[in-house]
């Protein structure tokens, strides 16, 4: 072969490597979110009852408005619970702070006592600041030592407490659940309510507002505190409750741990969701029978870490 010819095939052979090095450089990078995407819903009948005993077949999702097939489902899933209490000790909760830590301790005792070996809680109390009393357990008697002695101090940063309970419950395995007992609104808090909301939705937190109400009426309630916290509670799947102490009080403890236990696990990799700018992703469920209502989480952020 002569010198020109094998130069002649050199030289090809460098503008062929180029050329497919730029076609490669020039193919669009293709992302395919391999998330499981889980949803933990609660089915009620018109007349507000929960229903369990559905299947499969009864439920369809939607992501951005696409159907979604049903990778996992488990009726009445016992998937450990992993529950943050955060009651107030502002200065507004005064002598109900009391009756509502009791409350609160007879609310642990019921969730170590049935359902997974698992299930662990975590004790947070918020006034001017946020305090971890204790990291998650299973240990009664602690979280029982940690009601007592608390006293009421101004200030209320809600948004806050919300904010760090959803950091520190990110990564746990299993269903999260925070359960707030509050008598009204935020007023001191570094975060926002939309930064406490998006904290909440990134680790697939449920939360359940208890919100105490020792006055009936309007006036003298914060009665926009409690609107927010009837946002936050429809768009992460649970619920408000607004009792009085006592017996009502003890009543909405129960009704959440009743929820908790009969709650359906929905989970699905998202498959052709159009790519847009917003990276909230919305999430619906439509059931078989109409007349029944689905409770779940409003959607979930492309760029979760779980």
């Amino acid at each position: 072969m002569g010198f020109f010819r094998r130069a002649r095939l050199i030289a090809a052979a460098a503008v062929t490597a180029t050329a497919l090095s730029l076609a490669v450089a020039q193919q669009p990078d293709i992302s395919v979110d391999v998330r499981l995407v889980r949803l933990l819903v609660t089915v009620r009948d018109a007349a507000g009852g929960i229903v369990t005993g559905l299947n499969r077949d009864d439920f369809t999702v939607y992501d951005n408005g696409v159907r979604q097939r049903v990778a996992v489902f488990e009726r009445q899933t016992e998937q450990p619970l992993s529950i943050a209490v955060l009651v107030d000790t502002s200065g507004s909760t005064g002598i109900e702070l009391k009756y509502e830590v009791d409350s609160v301790s007879r609310f642990f005792n019921a969730l170590v006592r049935e359902g997974n070996p698992a299930d662990a809680a975590a004790f947070y109390t918020f006034n001017w600041q946020v305090t971890l009393q204790r990291a998650y357990t299973r240990n009664v008697a602690a979280l029982e030592r940690d009601t007592r002695h608390l006293r009421s101090e101004a200030g209320t940063c809600l948004y806050d407490a919300i904010w760090l309970a959803a950091r520190d419950m990110e990564f746990r395995e299993g269903r999260h659940v925070m359960v707030i007992v509050t008598d009204g609104g935020d007023t001191v808090s570094s975060k926002n309510f939309n930064e406490a909301l998006e904290a909440a939705q990134r680790a697939d937190a449920v939360i359940y507002p208890i919100v105490v109400i020792p006055i009936s009426n309007d006036a003298g309630r914060n009665t926009g505190g409690e609107n927010a916290l009837t946002t936050m509670a429809q768009r992460t799947g649970g619920r408000i409750f607004l009792p009085s102490v006592g017996a009502a009080l003890d009543k909405a403890f129960d009704d959440v741990l009743r929820e908790l236990r009969t709650q359906y696990l929905l989970a699905y990799y998202p498959q052709d969701v159009p790519q847009t700018s917003n990276r909230f992703h919305t999430v619906a469920i439509r059931l078989a029978r109409p007349e029944l209502r689905p409770s779940t989480r409003s959607g979930y952020y492309e760029d979760s870490r779980r």
